[in-house]
């Protein structure tokens, strides 16, 4: 099997869209011998920002010396994203095998009359077989949707994460608050320290659950705090001090920008401060070291393209607009902007466009890579200021970049499924470096 073949034969399967539950993947693991018992694990899930934080802890367990595999989703680019061991993507034969291997499991299963699993579940029976081939200590899993009845629940981990807690994929987690955090919170397991930046009623939710299992909880304000440093010359990176209850504090250097990505360092530090009671290697040099070099593309991204200033992110819902716009103001202050916009015709947009665009903005909207887009045509009389739609993304960046002045700043946002067609253009049309 070929990489091209593999990618076609994962994505045949997303012809039975999502369909939640563990039945699944919890007999095709079973064929496979249960990799995912051979390594400890950290579960993350959260409505924004478990991404970064997945991504934050494996840096810090890298430069601890260990062997890290990291699973997250969904990718910008390449199926070969989403599993990472040591360091590197899964190379393209790597990723055929593991694919291969999978395929045997799930003619097995098929064969014994069971159904079939669905694309993401074929990935992370992938990334757990991977992880257990390449030996990791750890593997650090990021939650697909939900938490509860997410493919990824089938582990037991050494320690649970829960970012944020807001509105996103209502449709499958439910329509309030208090319904999401049911699904992230069952990521919880019997006496697995949890630990989580969600506030109000998400909070007691989560709270409830690590009560009923025994499960001791970190909480944001109440296990440990987090509040920024002084800014230094570099505007690339921002400085956060964490603080816990037990009197412990740590000063960190994020290269990730943004009041929300504060919260997320501190959640990661959180969590490894905890891990690091029991692991001598995990120490704060190697918690520092780590959090500095850490990279997560597509997050509030600032780069300098042909000499004009440009930002990518990947704001697809109602709190991660809210993140932006804060992001924005506290790096570029009153800039004026251009926007290429592409949002999915599911996600909560009329409450997305009022908060993200001012009068001020120039808006090039166009469609999103995917069937679920929101049609540009729709999209642009509502929007609160000059918008005009466009029949491609290549073609939305090329208006901005046209459009753009040397004060503007070029602003690429909207559903992460854009991002693989912006990257791709933007490196081959305009040599930017990503």
């Amino acid at each position: 099997m070929t990489y091209e073949e593999a990618v076609q034969y994962i994505e045949q399967a997303s012809s039975f869209g999502i369909q939640l539950g563990l039945s699944r993947i919890t007999a095709l693991l079973d064929i496979l011998g249960n990799p995912q018992r051979q390594y400890q694990t950290i579960h993350v899930t959260g409505t924004n920002g478990k991404g970064s934080v997945t991504a934050m802890v494996t840096a810090a367990l890298e430069a601890a010396g260990y062997r890290v595999g990291r699973y997250t989703s969904p990718h910008l680019e390449t199926y070969r994203e989403r599993i990472y061991v040591h360091g590197q993507l899964i190379s393209a034969p790597d990723f055929a095998e593991a694919i291969a291997t999978v395929q045997e499991g799930v003619n097995q299963l098929t064969a014994s009359g069971q159904e079939a699993p669905t694309t993401f579940e074929m990935l992370t029976a992938a990334a757990f077989w991977y992880f257990a081939e390449k030996k990791v200590d750890y593997a650090v899993i990021e939650v697909g949707l939900g938490g509860l009845l997410d493919s990824t629940n089938v582990i037991t981990p050494v320690v649970s994460i829960i970012t944020n807690v807001d509105f996103d994929h209502m449709k499958y987690c439910g329509h309030t608050i208090g319904e999401i955090a049911t699904q992230k919170a069952g990521i919880i397991k019997a006496g697995v320290p949890v630990v989580t930046t969600a506030t109000g009623e998400a909070l007691q939710v989560i709270a409830k659950r690590a009560y009923a299992k025994q499960s001791r909880l970190y909480a944001l304000h109440h296990g440990f705090d987090v509040m920024p440093l002084p800014p230094g010359e570099d505007k690339t990176t921002q400085a956060i001090r964490v603080t816990t209850t037990a009197g412990k504090t740590i000063d960190v250097t994020l290269p990730l920008l943004g009041q929300h990505q504060q919260q997320n360092g501190a959640a990661a530090v959180m969590a490894l401060l905890e891990l690091a009671r029991t692991r001598k290697a995990l120490t704060r040099t190697a918690i520092c070291q780590g959090l500095a070099h850490v990279r997560w593309p597509g997050r509030f991204q600032v780069l300098t393209v042909q000499g004009k200033q440009v930002v990518i992110d990947g704001a697809h819902n109602p709190a991660g607009i809210t993140s932006f716009c804060q992001t924005y103001e506290q790096v570029f202050a009153r800039r004026p902007r251009i926007f290429v916009f592409s949002v999915l015709a599911d996600k909560d947009y009329t409450h997305m466009i009022q908060e993200l665009f001012r009068s001020d903005d120039e808006v090039y909207v166009a469609p999103v890579p995917n069937p679920r887009t929101a049609d540009p045509k729709v999209l642009c009389p509502q929007l609160p200021c000059h918008a005009t739609p466009c029949q491609s993304l290549e073609e939305a960046v090329d208006r901005a970049f046209t459009h753009a002045t040397a004060e503007d700043v070029i602003c690429l946002v909207g559903s992460l499924y854009m991002q693989g067609v912006v990257r791709a253009y933007l490196r081959e049309h305009y040599q930017a470096s990503l």
